[in-house]
């Protein structure tokens, strides 16, 4: 799709009304297109928005992409950040604007999607046997010469159900066999001799083409740097020994693929001691979840915690509620749960409160449980809370808090609105 069609796409996504449908969003900007209300530049806290709302800090979502498009770089990385995270083409585009070569997805919808708003590269990170689907991205191939997608492979049946659904194509489907992370881990062959057999099964096709080897590292089961390491090293060895087979023949380039948001580090490391090869490598690294950063779990997890020199990724989402009911002094419930925040990994933190346009740290107020629509608060004699204030929560877990929320708003420091996310789930 020509850069102009993709500035096209997105321009519908501003030319959308603003209804019901987004939670949030101030009731009296209904029939306002969504680039009506974005030159508004509202704010957040006086410019009739509805808790809860959830927010995007403009400044910490530029310098997240700004901080991994320079440490790829650095690392003579290729970057395809998982598009999963946020399903949100405008992110999408703002990744590739920053660099990057693509965007990481995980089933076809996503991939549908992502063409929709024009994205040329795509990696499939998953296996792909649904016909119905390979037979939609064999058009996709056919029809767009600048199309480019890679998807996994991890057994010579599903090489047998991909060739079965492609008979026919003009372009064969660029695959990657998937190195599985340990025994007991998730998808993934688990032997080289058996990686051997699904790339022959590939060779005996005519609709795929083998062009690399991958995997998620972050499946390594009982992860830590040494363990992570080595399972890294394995997949390096692959691909050198595919390569002494002459199973790359014909390529521009081999792929070798891995790098969620928790081991990066690892795997620059690790991707820095390929050995020269016959054809060049597209080292491949897929972390998404760093678009946003989380206050939680990827807080703890990030590598940025071990290699400190290299920078620091910023916590971009902040949940804003409301206290409706104090009805102890022990107690207090916010308007937000089970349908506004993510809770699969943590429960949300208690970081602010807003009254009368003062903000101050939320001391002596933490949540304990979500309902469906209340977050539980126990609050400690130190706290300051009234029923009306403005309650800000930090989330864990972002590609459970980007799903929740159609139209995010994206806001300034002070609480100017000058954007809104749509997303795609």
């Amino acid at each position: 799709m020509p850069a102009d069609t993709v500035a096209e796409s997105l321009a519908r996504l501003a030319a959308e009304r603003v209804d019901h449908r987004f939670k949030g969003l101030p009731p009296d900007a209904d029939g306002l297109t969504v680039g009506e209300l974005a030159a508004q530049r509202r704010n957040l806290f006086t410019g009739g928005f509805a808790t809860p709302v959830l927010a995007l800090s403009a400044e910490r979502l530029e310098h997240n992409l700004k901080l991994m498009e320079t440490y790829a770089a650095r690392h003579g990385l290729a970057f395809a950040p998982h598009g999963k995270t946020s399903m949100a083409p405008q992110l999408f585009q703002r990744q590739i604007e920053h660099g990057a070569w693509g965007i990481t997805l995980a089933v076809p919808h996503q991939v549908r999607v992502a063409r929709a708003f024009g994205t040329r590269r795509v990696f499939l990170a998953n296996e792909l046997v649904d016909a119905a689907s390979l037979l939609w991205i064999a058009a996709e191939l056919d029809a767009d010469p600048d199309f480019e997608l890679v998807c996994y492979v991890d057994s010579v049946r599903g090489v047998e159900l991909m060739d079965a659904a492609l008979r026919g194509a003009t372009r064969p489907v660029d695959v990657v066999v998937e190195l599985a992370a340990g025994e007991g881990a998730r998808t993934g062959v688990r032997t080289e001799a058996e990686c051997a057999a699904v790339a022959d099964a590939v060779a005996g096709t005519r609709t795929l083409r083998l062009v690399g080897v991958a995997g998620y590292e972050g499946e390594v089961p009982k992860a830590d740097t040494e363990r992570v390491t080595a399972w890294l090293r394995r997949l390096v060895a692959l691909a050198v020994d595919f390569d002494k087979a002459g199973r790359f023949a014909g390529l521009d380039a081999i792929v070798v693929s891995a790098g969620g948001s928790a081991w990066f580090d690892a795997v620059a490391e690790v991707f820095a001691e390929i050995p020269g090869l016959s054809l060049p490598v597209l080292k491949l690294l897929r972390s998404g979840a760093y678009v946003s950063h989380d206050d939680g779990h990827y807080r703890k997890l990030t590598p940025f915690n071990r290699v400190p020199e290299e920078g620091a990724l910023e916590p971009a989402f902040r949940l804003w509620t409301q206290v409706v009911s104090r009805p102890s002094a022990e107690q207090a419930f916010v308007n937000a749960g089970k349908r506004d925040a993510a809770y699969d990994l943590d429960l949300p933190f208690a970081q602010v409160i807003r009254r009368g346009g003062a903000e101050r740290p939320a001391t002596g107020v933490s949540v304990t449980a979500l309902s469906d629509q209340h977050a539980w608060l126990a609050t400690t004699p130190e706290a300051d809370l009234e029923v009306g204030d403005w309650v800000g929560l930090g989330l864990s877990h972002p590609c459970t808090s980007f799903d929740k929320w159609q139209l995010i708003p994206v806001a300034e420091a002070d609480g100017t609105v000058v954007d809104y996310v749509r997303t795609f789930f």
